[in-house]
């Protein structure tokens, strides 16, 4: 068994930047063996950080196997909300992570999403960092923010 290093903070935060790094560069989000061979440390050590950051609320583990769910803006598995940017393919958990990924990129991007109420398509545009149209668009969120992680993967 290995041992935890006595400096997680420190691991903590190089496994932040890489995979927030990684994930803008690439569109994926890497998960622990990735990291750790990136990184040249023990798995255990990565999956005590990543556990680190998700009490931080810095990313979102799967509640099953711990994999990395999200690091928000920057979702790593497809969903319902995709964004095109920087000639890759992103994807957020909802409206508020889309439109973070293009912010995050610093990047005109194209989301597109389905409408709550109806289920719809929708598009939205950002271009030199701001929302184009837009229309009668409105995002609404069902929970208000200040209970969003009371339960993160609901919201």
């Amino acid at each position: 068994m290995t041992t935890l290093s006595p400096d997680i903070d420190l691991l903590a935060q190089d496994v932040r930047r890489f995979v927030f790094r990684c994930a803008a560069d690439t569109a994926s989000v890497p998960q622990a063996p990735e990291i750790a061979k990136a990184l040249g440390k023990p798995e255990p050590q990565i999956r005590a950080a990543l556990h680190q950051l998700a009490a931080g609320r810095v990313l979102i583990l799967a509640p099953n196997d711990g994999t990395i769910w999200a690091a928000n803006p920057f979702c790593a598995v497809a969903s319902g909300f995709r964004v095109e940017a920087s000639g890759k393919r992103y994807w957020g958990i909802c409206a508020w992570d889309a439109l973070g990924v293009a912010a995050a990129l610093h990047s005109d991007a194209v989301i597109t999403a389905p409408c709550g109420d109806c289920g719809d398509g929708l598009t939205l545009e950002i271009r030199d960092g701001a929302l184009q149209g837009g229309g009668n668009a409105v995002v609404h969120f069902a929970i208000p923010a200040r209970h969003w992680w009371d339960n993160i993967g609901f919201t």
